[in-house]
C-alpha cells in the first residue's frame, strides 16, 4: 500500500457506544498509514465504548463531538458496524443528517458489517449494489439496494463489506476509492 496516498485527506469515523472494535481499529490504522487524518466523530462527548466480538471492549476518545462539526469538515466517511452502534445512530437525526450530507455531496463512504443500517435510514441505499452482515440483507433490499453476498462491493462512491473477516478486502477498496475521490477533488 502506498504511503501518503491519502495525505491531507480528512476522514470522519462516525460511531457511538457499541461499535465493533476491530472494524474501527484496523481500517483506521490502514487509513492513517496511508497519510489520512482520521477522527472519531460521535454524538457522545468524551469517550465511546467499543464492542469486542462478545463483550464490551476498550473506550476510545471522541476527537470531534458531532454537535460541533459538519460534513464539510471532512473528505470521506467511515461507518464501522457492530449491532448497537448503527442501531443507535440511525435513531439520531443529527447523525443521519451527517451521513446523508456525504452522499448528497458525492463524498466517498465506507461501511462494514451492520454499518449500512445507518445508510438505509439516511435514505442513501436505494439503487446501490451493497453487501453487509447477512442479517441486513432484507433490510437493504427493502430499502431499494441490490444486496450481494461478497467480501467487498464498490458502487457509486460507496464501499461495503460483510464482516471483520473481510477487512483486508474492505481496506484495500476503501483506500482505492478514497484515494481516487481525493485526487479528483484536488485536481486542476
Amino acid at each position: 500500500m502506498a504511503r501518503n496516498i491519502l495525505k491531507g485527506m480528512r476522514i470522519a469515523i462516525l460511531v457511538t457506544d457499541g461499535f465493533e472494535q476491530v472494524e474501527l481499529v484496523k481500517p483506521r490504522s490502514t487509513l492513517d498509514e496511508s497519510g489520512a487524518l482520521t477522527q472519531i466523530v460521535s454524538p457522545k462527548d468524551g469517550h465511546v465504548r467499543s464492542w469486542n466480538f462478545t463483550d464490551w471492549g476498550v473506550p476510545f476518545p471522541v476527537n470531534v463531538w458531532l454537535l460541533k462539526t459538519a460534513p464539510d469538515d471532512f473528505d470521506a466517511l467511515l461507518l464501522p458496524g457492530g449491532v448497537i452502534n448503527p442501531d443507535t445512530l440511525r435513531m439520531q437525526p443529527k447523525a443521519l443528517a451527517f451521513v446523508k450530507a456525504f452522499f448528497d455531496a458525492g463524498k466517498p463512504v465506507a461501511a462494514i458489517c451492520h454499518g449500512p443500517w445507518t445508510i438505509i435510514e439516511a435514505d442513501a441505499a436505494r439503487g446501490r449494489r451493497m453487501t453487509s452482515w447477512p442479517s441486513l440483507r432484507t433490510d437493504l433490499r427493502n430499502a431499494g439496494a441490490d444486496w450481494v453476498d461478497q467480501d467487498v462491493v464498490v458502487d457509486q462512491g460507496l464501499v461495503t463489506s460483510r464482516s471483520p473477516d473481510d477487512i483486508p478486502a474492505f481496506n484495500r477498496e476503501t483506500i482505492k476509492l478514497f484515494g481516487d475521490a481525493f485526487a479528483r477533488a484536488h485536481a486542476a
